[in-house]
């Protein structure tokens, strides 16, 4: 058992964020919402059984080494709608720069898929949700932009019982384009895990590094930009439980529209969707030349969600 001085330590330790959503009558309660440097929590409004929270980061981003560690439960029949404000910006580390790191240990999933990577430069998040029955969560935040030479790792699990919703949309773009930073950073790796009742419906694991790519003795080494060129933004959503069917149902019809043919040039904005064998979820994926216009096409892509969580925070996610 912990002792009150080790549960205290862990509440100020840097970079901890805790997040538990319920009902009490007809309204969403928080029985908990805490944050500690460099992340910041707040919470504008709850409307009925929808809650809004944003996710923000003390200085406008993240320094190279900063380690972000959420934790979040959503009750039977609330809905909390997770959001960012801007972009996540990832910065490198910066010598003299303190860095927010916790005490405590990292967890061995993060550390093992670290291990190619300099652990005291990396930024790390570690997010953790449970959703209870009939309960949902919305995770619309800005995309990642990560600064030249920054390395950044994102774990995410989600815990959903049976008849839970979910919508995770996780996306990045390559950098400060107009600073000539486009795909600059050294490492980038995001892992999605969904679980339902204990079973593993979902996986998806995205690694981009900077290491050259050789591809033959007559051809030259393919750099990151080399291999993600012409598009600058990436974009992936997984949907599943009874609340998304209709959204998932309308990509569904658009998707068997497309038509697929030779073109000279690569189109402005690609997109696929894979549903998956169990659950009733989907998986979609967007890659786009500019990244407002993946945020525009995700905005009409998603825009039935607007039912659930109303017109103007849906609008605050893609505006």
């Amino acid at each position: 058992m912990q002792s009150p001085s080790s549960d205290v330590n862990q509440r100020t330790n840097p970079g901890l964020g805790r997040i538990s959503l319920t009902t009490y009558g007809s309204g969403a309660v928080f029985t908990e919402l805490s944050s500690t440097y460099p992340l910041k929590l707040l919470s504008p409004r709850i409307t009925g059984h929808v809650a809004t929270v944003y996710m923000l980061t003390y200085g406008g981003g993240l320094v190279g080494g900063d380690h972000i560690s959420l934790s979040v439960d959503v009750d039977a029949t609330a809905i909390l709608v997770l959001l960012s404000q801007g972009s996540t910006k990832v910065f490198k580390t910066r010598l003299g720069q303190r860095r927010a790191v916790p005490t405590t240990r990292p967890t061995p999933a993060v550390t093992d898929n670290i291990a190619s990577s300099n652990h005291a430069l990396t930024t790390m998040q570690n997010l953790t949700f449970s959703v209870a029955a009939e309960g949902a969560l919305f995770m619309l935040p800005q995309p990642v932009t990560c600064f030249r030479s920054a390395s950044y790792t994102q774990m995410q699990t989600f815990y959903l019982s049976r008849n839970a919703s979910l919508v995770l949309l996780d996306w990045l773009t390559s950098g400060r384009v107009s600073m000539g930073e486009e795909w600059a950073f050294s490492r980038y790796y995001s892992a999605n895990e969904v679980w339902v009742e204990g079973r593993r419906i979902a996986k998806d694991v995205m690694l981009l590094d900077d290491l050259q790519v050789d591809t033959g003795a007559q051809l030259a080494p393919r750099t990151l930009r080399d291999r993600l060129s012409p598009y600058s933004c990436y974009a992936m959503v997984i949907l599943c439980g009874p609340l998304v069917q209709g959204t998932i149902h309308h990509l569904g019809g658009q998707y068997d529209q497309i038509s697929v043919f030779k073109t000279r040039a690569p189109a402005g904005l690609i997109w696929s969707l894979s549903h998956m064998p169990s659950g009733g979820g989907a998986i979609v994926r967007v890659a786009g030349k500019e990244t407002e216009s993946v945020k525009k096409w995700l905005g009409q892509a998603l825009v039935g969600l607007q039912e659930t969580i109303g017109i103007d925070v849906y609008q605050q996610a893609f505006q």
